[in-house]
Formats: C-alpha cells, structure tokens, sequence
C-alpha cells in the first residue's frame, strides 16, 4: 500500500510537471481539426501558448526564475529549428505570419516545454544531485552537442563519440529526488535516456498532428525514426546541464548573502 502511495505522489507531480508541455499537444491536436477564424493555424498556436505562459506565471505554477530558463531554451531552441529547416531537415508547410525564415515562433515553445519540465520536477520532487563533474566539463561537453547539430551536416557526425563522453563524465552522476518523505536515487545518465524516450514519443503525437514534417513524412505520416531517440537524448543533457549550473549559482548566492558593492 505504501509503494502504490509513493507512485501516486510520485505520478501528480511528474503530470503537474507537464502542464506546459501538454498545453502544447493538446493546442496542436485541437487546432489541427478545429480552424480558428481570420487567423493561420501557425499564428494562433503562438498567441495560445503565450497565454498559457502568463498564465502559468500569474498562477504561480510557474515563477520568475523558471520563466528565464524557459526563455534561454525557446532562443536556443528557435536558432536550432531556423538552421534545421534551412538544411532541410524538416519543414513546417503551413502559411503564417509569424513564421522566421520558414520557422514559425511557436517552435520554440517546444524546447522551451522542455525546460518548463526539468525545471517543475525539480522543484516539486526537491531534486539535487551528487557526483557532478563541475562547470568545465560539464559546459565543454554541452556546447559540443549543440554544436554538433549544426556541423554534422559537413563534418562527420560525433554524436555516438559525444554520448560516450557522456557515459564518462556523468559516471558517477546521481539524481537524488523526494516523494514524501522517502528518498531515492537514480544514474543521471539513465534519467537522460528516459526523458529521451518519452519525448520521442511526444515527437511521433507531434509529426501526427502537423506540428511539422520530416521529409519522408510529406506523402502519409509514419513514425519518427527511432534514431531521434540518440538526439533528444543529447538534447535533454543541454537542458539538465543549464539548469544544474543556473540552479547552483542561485544556491551559492542564497549562501554568500547579498553583495556589496
């Protein structure tokens, strides 16, 4: 009875920390049967998810900090999805008026849901890790990965290189997180796999719903390559290396006090 207890608390607060990101699927499912009048279906998706934003805030589901980090990850995200659709790699065909360079803006609420889940969970679940390899190794290797989506495209891609340094580094990486009163403890490395895993498959509800299009997706929808598990994978330790370091710094200010200048 104790373990079904855990799982529930443990459950709410995975799905408490999912709103934005479900906000998202479900905007993309509704508006891809149900037109919104006077206005393309790129541009209504946009203005929808920055109302579910303030909302957010003004609710206090979400706070001031998190906003910033969710901010970081929509620009990061955008400059990836502008340089991917110019290489081709996907395409979003819809009309829109606010679309950059054939990339719609609300593109980058994507990545930003990402960073709106790393950042909820690890409020609502009072995570904290040991065993972190510090801010050299750790930025080093994140700025790699998100430079290797860029070069892969005219230099060998290094990303099974770049996910065995992953292994290396993050070795002896542990989340440690709280459900209630018990805590439990779990690989870094593993969690980067499931988190992964989960938004592959919010990947393939996605493509299904138009959100956009792989080039073999043009002609019937089919299930994205498993492949894109390896990328996500990658893209999840960007994610977890900013707010680790965002969220030591905000620790190491909250101990030194306010500075005087």
């Amino acid at each position: 009875m104790k373990s079904i207890i855990q799982l529930l608390h443990f459950g709410y607060h995975q799905m408490m920390s999912c709103l934005f990101p479900v906000a998202i699927f479900g905007t993309l499912a509704l508006s891809n049967v149900i037109a919104v009048p006077f206005i393309h279906r790129y541009d209504a998706i946009l203005l929808i998810l920055l109302g579910v934003q303030v909302f957010m805030y003004l609710s206090g589901l979400e706070t001031r900090d998190e906003i910033k980090v969710i901010c970081i990850f929509h620009f990061i995200g955008l400059l990836l999805e502008l340089y991917k659709v110019r290489m081709g790699s996907w395409s979003y065909p819809e009309p829109g008026y606010t679309k950059l360079l054939g990339v719609p803006l609300y593109s980058g609420f994507m990545y930003a849901s990402v960073a709106s889940f790393m950042c909820q969970v690890w409020r609502r679940l009072r995570m904290d890790m040991t065993g972190w390899p510090g801010l050299r190794p750790s930025v080093l290797l994140g700025g790699a990965i998100y430079f290797n989506f860029f070069t892969h495209h005219f230099i060998p891609d290094f990303r099974w290189l770049l996910t065995a340094l992953v292994f290396i580094i993050f070795w002896k990486t542990r989340i440690i997180y709280r459900v209630r009163t018990i805590t439990y403890r779990m690989p870094l490395t593993l969690a980067f796999f499931i988190v992964g895993f989960f938004i592959w498959l919010a990947e393939n509800i996605a493509t299904f719903f138009d959100a956009w299009k792989y080039p073999d997706q043009h002609e019937t929808w089919q299930l994205v390559s498993s492949s894109k598990i390896s990328s996500w994978f990658l893209l999840i330790i960007i994610s977890v290396i900013i707010v680790a370091q965002l969220k030591n710094v905000k620790a190491t200010r909250a101990r030194n006090g306010p500075r005087s200048w």
